[in-house]
């Protein structure tokens, strides 16, 4: 359909504000949603779908896809419940126990099959560098390296993997929420609770400092909200 996006949109602030931005670029949305066995999936297909009401999606470009082998390859903390999950600890170079190996490929993976299927030439993911220490499928060169495939491996090689957000800061993307509106009340960071925010996790830290930085109150609510530098 004619103008017409994919937005990745798992139901974090990121995925939030990425949808905002393709919201002002394009009229018509389409979102999809992974359950690939994450803790927190029921809590985040809430965000998802409060989101997608929020921005007027319609039902039937809205897609929910099962990605749970993830869970049967285990091998991060938030598939496998026996691993610990990383509490922030400041900035560190090593990957944390939440990345979950090469997720991002089978996710655009799923999203480049449906934009084929539905004549999408775009998808936008909430894809940041400021995270590419820790999760190496955040990486500008990554995305680079993706659409060269998506291009040889599509049959008209148009479809394109946009990151708008890639550059910025938390503290940029809470005020990229705030100028455009975004409904930050809905979207979910936490990695550990699906009830109450723990506010130690790297995602809730990462998510509590932007805030902070940017000087606006988190409208979610945490079981703790340390101050972070």
């Amino acid at each position: 359909m004619e103008n017409r996006v994919i937005v990745l949109v798992s139901g974090g602030m990121d995925s939030l504000v990425t949808a905002a931005i393709a919201a002002q670029e394009s009229s018509t949305l389409a979102f999809l949603h992974l359950n690939y066995g994450q803790r927190t999936e029921g809590r985040e297909l809430q965000a998802f779908n409060l989101i997608a009401d929020h921005y007027q999606v319609e039902s039937d470009f809205r897609k929910v896809i099962d990605l749970t082998f993830l869970q049967q390859i285990g091998g991060s903390s938030l598939t496998d419940r026996q691993m610990e999950v990383t509490h922030y600890h400041g900035e560190d170079t090593q990957i944390p126990t939440s990345y979950v190996p090469f997720r991002n490929t089978h996710i655009i993976a799923m999203a480049v099959s449906w934009a084929e299927v539905i004549g999408v030439e775009k998808i936008y993911i909430g894809a940041v560098f400021e995270d590419s220490s820790g999760y190496p499928d955040c990486r500008p060169s990554y995305y680079q390296a993706m659409n060269q495939l998506i291009k040889e491996g599509t049959k008209e090689g148009k479809i394109a993997v946009v990151t708008p957000i890639i550059s910025m800061s938390k503290q940029q993307i809470v005020k990229k929420a705030v100028e455009l509106s975004a409904p930050l009340e809905h979207s979910w960071s936490c990695y550990t609770d699906s009830r109450q925010a723990c506010g130690v996790c790297d995602s809730c830290a990462l998510r509590l400092r932007g805030f902070q930085q940017a000087g606006v109150v988190d409208p979610i609510c945490y079981q703790q909200r340390p101050k972070y530098d």
